[in-house]
């Protein structure tokens, strides 16, 4: 299974279609996507996780809709 890096648009439509927000690991600066239901993670907008993604060199990977938070 090949990953390809997608860009921040297609992230946002694959992630309505699965009911999933972005969200930062609490205490941290870690990323990851979250249905909202986990207390480790906080729920946060689109353009702050953008910010964060850049400021840590991170892009988001995609295959078979399956996505992925990796460096650059």
């Amino acid at each position: 299974m090949v990953m390809e890096k997608i860009d921040l648009a297609k992230a946002k439509t694959i992630a309505n279609n699965k009911g999933l927000k972005p969200g930062k690991v609490k205490g941290t600066q870690g990323v990851q996507f979250t249905k909202g239901k986990n207390n480790r993670l906080d729920v946060i907008d689109w353009a702050e996780f953008e910010q964060i993604l850049k400021k840590r060199g991170l892009a988001i990977y995609e295959s078979g809709g399956w996505m992925k938070i990796m460096k650059v």
